[in-house]
């Protein structure tokens, strides 16, 4: 897994990508759909969002598996690092009203990015997908969630360089997902490098 996002004039990234990339790739963001959970009913009017959006409360507690709790933080801190009742109660009313956005725009970043590798036809083994620069946006989305969930199943902490899950012998059962972590940072860092650029 070697392919890095190049810069396209029109301000959107390339990278080329084999099959078992592509596979990966979508593979990792249906699973992270399937974690962030189901989002909105089909058959509403878009009206009948925008209303349901604001007066929707959602959850005012933090989820308890670990993944989604770093996909969607406490704000001021978290009840762990604050003890005072009246930040506790701030971040519960924040989380109330903001994060069911921002799971709908996770949700909506993977999907960009399975939608994408879904107009993929590999021939010869590999294909290169273009983005537009909205798309790009997206992309980088789904990509740093990808990673957060991974590095934390791995247990990564910030200070940690990936130094020490390198040096995991093939036979440890997390090398694959190590390799995939790595190889999404790289790509990540590319596309924001030709965003950039």
């Amino acid at each position: 897994m070697s392919g890095h996002f190049e810069p396209l004039p029109d301000g959107g990234a390339a990278v080329p990508l084999d099959e078992v990339e592509i596979s990966i790739l979508r593979s990792l963001a249906v699973q992270l759909m399937e974690l962030i959970g189901p989002g909105e009913e089909a058959g509403e009017s878009e009206s009948d969002d925008l209303l349901a959006s604001v007066f929707n409360d959602g959850p005012s507690e933090p989820p308890a598996d670990p993944v989604l709790a770093r996909l969607f933080p406490d704000a001021y801190g978290g009840p762990d690092l604050v003890p005072d009742d009246d930040v506790r109660a701030a971040a519960a009313e924040f989380r109330r009203y903001t994060e069911n956005d921002l799971r709908s725009r996770k949700r909506e970043d993977a999907l960009a990015l399975i939608r994408a590798l879904d107009t993929l036809a590999p021939e010869g083994g590999s294909a290169e997908l273009r983005l537009k620069p909205a798309e790009c946006r997206q992309w980088l989305g789904a990509l740093n969630d990808l990673r957060l969930a991974i590095g934390t199943r791995l247990e990564v902490t910030d200070e940690e360089d990936g130094g020490e899950l390198l040096r995991l012998p093939d036979s440890d059962p997390r090398k694959p997902m190590v390799m995939a972590y790595l190889w999404l940072g790289g790509l990540q860092e590319t596309l924001v490098e030709s965003l950039m650029g």
